[in-house]
């Protein structure tokens, strides 16, 4: 009953408006072509399984991490044996320094005891 009464305001109103009648933008159509096309079956595809994804991605996560915490160790243990280099030279110089203040030394006391006698 309700469909009787609004459908004559709804054509008044369609034929009123300014705006374009209503058409779908893109109609339903099938060429010759595909309708002789024969639908073939898609090849069987296994299905990976929850278990064997877990699997996968839990090593790929370990691998990559492993990796990345490996080129980690590998770059500190670079950067502290760069020091400890350096250390040790500076270490060295330090007792050539204490090595010739040293040797001064004698040979200044050799000349006083020689002066001495």
């Amino acid at each position: 009953m309700a469909s009787k009464l609004l459908a004559p305001s709804l054509r008044a109103f369609r034929q009123t408006s300014p705006l374009p009648p209503l058409r779908p933008s893109r109609p339903f159509r099938s060429s010759a072509r595909l309708q002789d096309a024969t639908a073939t079956a898609l090849p069987v595809r296994k299905p990976v399984g929850a278990f064997r994804g877990g699997m996968f991605g839990f090593l790929l996560g370990s691998t990559l991490a492993g990796a990345g915490t490996y080129y980690y160790i590998l770059e500190e243990y670079k950067v502290s044996n760069e020091l400890l280099t350096e250390d040790i030279y500076a270490l060295q110089a330090a007792v050539q320094k204490i090595h010739a203040y040293v040797a001064t030394l004698e040979d200044k006391m050799e000349a006083m005891e020689k002066k001495k006698k």
